[in-house]
């Protein structure tokens, strides 16, 4: 199968779904700026350093920009994997960071761009985990009243994402100069 100009692949969390609502609203963001979008069904592998290697495994790529957009603990999946996958982008939405039953305490991205969305009422994974990370790594952290699946703030998530999509291009056209 041929590669994409440029691709977003979505890792959902624990108790999501590949084409749940936020990831559907997303990717209906993307496509409508000429991205192509993959979702993978991580539903299966409950362990998070087990759904890393399965999406290691899929190895999602591009002839262009890659983008990996992960929920919770498909966030935490998303960070670790940018190490081998190398993406342009994360967009981390209420990232599993910093939880002790997960292998890699300190998760390190590798990615120029990284954003991370954080509900304030968030009690699965505590807010300030999102801050720490955000400060440790150079993120930008965009904190909103919700809860931990941030349902409640899905139209604002999409504007930053569409933000985010948005910069990602404009700085990989200007790499490219």
């Amino acid at each position: 199968m041929e590669k994409p100009e440029r691709l977003v692949c979505f890792a959902h969390g624990k108790e999501g779904t590949p084409w749940g609502s936020k990831i559907a609203r997303l990717a209906e963001v993307a496509r409508g700026r000429g991205w192509a979008v993959d979702s993978p069904d991580f539903r299966a592998i409950p362990d998070p350093d087990q759904r890393v290697r399965r999406l290691l495994e899929l190895h999602p790529s591009a002839r262009g920009p890659l983008v990996l957009v992960g929920s919770s603990m498909g966030a935490y999946q998303s960070v670790v994997a940018s190490r081998t996958l190398q993406p342009a982008g994360l967009f981390l939405m209420a990232p599993a960071v910093y939880l002790w039953d997960y292998a890699e305490q300190d998760p390190t991205p590798n990615a120029r761009w990284v954003t991370v969305v954080h509900g304030w009422s968030d009690t699965v994974v505590p807010p300030a985990n999102a801050v720490r990370f955000a400060r440790q790594h150079g993120a930008t952290l965009h904190m909103v009243q919700a809860d931990h699946p941030l349902q409640s703030a899905l139209p604002v998530i999409a504007r930053l994402f569409d933000w985010f999509l948005e910069d990602v291009e404009a700085g990989v056209k200007a790499a490219d100069r």
